[in-house]
C-alpha cells in the first residue's frame, strides 16, 4: 500500500490537499494499487474521508506574538507528527505552504530520510532568501504555483516546477453562467482569522459608512469562510452600530464566498489568497492588512517586499492591479478614493479588469492536465 502524508495548516492548503487526495486516489486505482492518505488538515480534507492525525482548522495564525500564544500547541503537534512519521515511514510527505511549521517538519523528515515534496512554496523570496539553499537541500521536489518562483530557485540545485495555481481551476469550475454581476453590491472580505477580524473589520465599517453617504445605491455584504468567523463579525457589527447609527445594513453569509465574488460589483479585502481568488473571479478590489505593532517592527527589519508589493495579485502582475494599504494607511481617508476609482465607471475600473485578466492567464497550468492531477503525478513518482 502506498502511504502519502499531506500536511496543510491553513484554509487554502486544506482545500488544495483535498483536491490532491482525490487525484492520488484516481492514480492509485489506475495503477491497481491501494493508497493510504493521512496527515494534518481541516474541514475539506476531513470531508474527503482523509483520517487526519491533526485537525488544523484553527491553526492558521499570523504574526510572531500571535504564534507565541499558541507555541505549546504547535510543539505538541510537531512532536506527535514527527514521532508517527518515523514509525509509519510514509513514501512521501507533501507539505502545503504553512512555512513556519512545515520548515521544521521538513528538516525532521530529511533527517529521517523520508522524501519531502513541497507544494505551494513558502514565500522565502520575501522574508528569507538566505534560507533557499536550506529548502533546496531538505526537499526532494518543489512544486510552485506562481510562474516567477521557478526563477527564484534557479540559483539552487533544486529545480522548481510550475504546476499552475489550483485556484485557477477551482474558480473556473464553480463559475455559474446564470449569475450576473450587480454593480451596486459591495463585498467585504475581512479575512479568515480572528486576528484579521479584530484589526480590519472596524476600519472597513468606518469606510463603508462614509461610502454609503456618497453612493446611496450601494448594498453591502460580508462573506465569511465559516460560521465562527461570521458570528464574530456579526457581534462586532452590532456593537459598532450602537455608537455609529449611520452604519449601513450589512448582510452576512458563510460558505458562499465564491458566489459573492461572481455577483458583487466591487470589494474591499484583507490581503491573502482571497485576492487571487477575486482576480480569477473578475472582482475588482482594494486590499489592505494590519499587523500587531511589534510584529510590524520586526517585519520591517526582516522583510523586503518582492517586486515592491505585499498583495500577491500585484506581485504576479509585477504592477499595481489592486491598490494596497498597509497598517495605518488602512483607513477611510485613503481607502475611499481608491474604492471610488474602481467602482463601475470609475477611473481605474478598466485598468483593474485588464490586470485581473493578465493574472488569470499567467496562473493557468502550462500542461493539459489539471493542477491537482499534475501534482499527484509528481507525488506518485517521488
Amino acid at each position: 500500500m502506498k502511504n502519502i502524508w499531506i500536511i496543510a495548516g491553513e484554509a487554502s492548503g486544506d482545500m488544495y490537499g483535498a483536491k490532491l487526495a482525490t487525484e492520488l486516489r484516481k492514480l492509485a486505482a489506475a495503477n491497481n494499487q491501494e493508497i493510504h492518505i493521512t496527515g494534518m488538515g481541516g474541514p475539506k480534507m476531513i470531508a474527503n474521508n482523509i483520517p487526519v492525525k491533526v485537525d488544523s482548522t484553527e491553526l492558521g495564525v499570523i504574526g510572531i506574538f500571535e504564534i507565541m500564544r499558541s507555541i505549546f500547541t504547535f510543539i505538541r503537534i510537531y512532536f506527535k507528527l514527527v514521532r508517527e512519521a518515523k514509525a509509519e515511514r510514509p513514501d512521501a510527505v507533501v507539505l502545503i505552504d504553512y512555512p513556519g511549521f512545515n520548515m521544521l517538519f521538513a528538516k525532521a523528515m530529511y533527517r529521517a530520510k523520508i522524501p519531502v515534496i513541497w507544494y505551494v512554496c513558502p514565500h522565502l523570496w520575501v522574508w528569507a532568501k538566505w534560507r533557499l539553499p536550506v529548502l533546496a537541500k531538505i526537499c526532494t521536489k518543489m512544486l510552485v504555483i506562481f510562474p516567477f518562483e521557478e526563477e527564484v530557485f534557479a540559483p539552487t540545485p533544486l529545480k522548481a516546477t510550475f504546476v499552475g495555481h489550483p485556484l485557477s481551476e477551482i474558480v473556473s469550475g464553480r463559475l455559474d453562467p446564470e449569475l450576473k454581476r450587480d454593480p451596486d453590491t459591495f463585498l467585504l472580505l475581512p479575512g479568515s482569522r480572528k486576528m484579521e477580524i479584530d484589526k480590519l473589520l472596524i476600519p472597513m465599517l468606518d469606510t463603508v459608512s462614509q461610502l454609503k453617504t456618497r453612493h446611496q445605491q450601494l448594498k453591502f455584504h460580508l462573506a465569511a469562510p465559516r460560521e465562527k468567523i461570521a458570528n464574530m463579525c456579526q457581534k462586532k457589527i452590532d456593537k459598532y452600530r450602537k455608537s455609529h447609527p449611520d452604519c449601513p445594513e450589512i448582510s452576512i453569509s458563510c460558505g458562499d464566498t465564491g458566489v459573492w465574488m461572481q455577483t458583487a460589483g466591487t470589494g474591499l479585502a484583507a490581503s491573502g489568497t482571497v485576492t487571487v481568488e477575486c482576480a480569477l473571479s473578475g472582482l475588482p478590489l482594494v486590499v489592505g492588512y494590519k499587523l500587531n505593532f511589534f510584529t510590524l517592527l520586526i517585519g520591517m527589519v526582516l522583510v523586503k517586499l518582492y517586486r515592491g508589493f505585499f498583495t500577491m495579485v500585484n506581485i504576479i502582475a509585477n504592477k499595481e492591479v489592486f491598490q494596497e494599504f498597509l497598517q495605518w494607511h488602512f483607513a477611510p481617508e485613503e481607502l475611499l478614493p481608491a474604492i471610488e476609482a474602481i467602482l463601475p465607471g470609475g477611473s481605474r475600473r478598466a485598468e483593474v479588469e485588464a490586470g485581473m485578466k493578465e493574472v488569470s492567464d499567467a496562473l493557468r497550468n502550462p500542461n493539459n492536465t489539471s493542477v491537482a492531477e499534475r501534482v499527484a503525478s509528481e507525488c506518485w513518482d517521488v
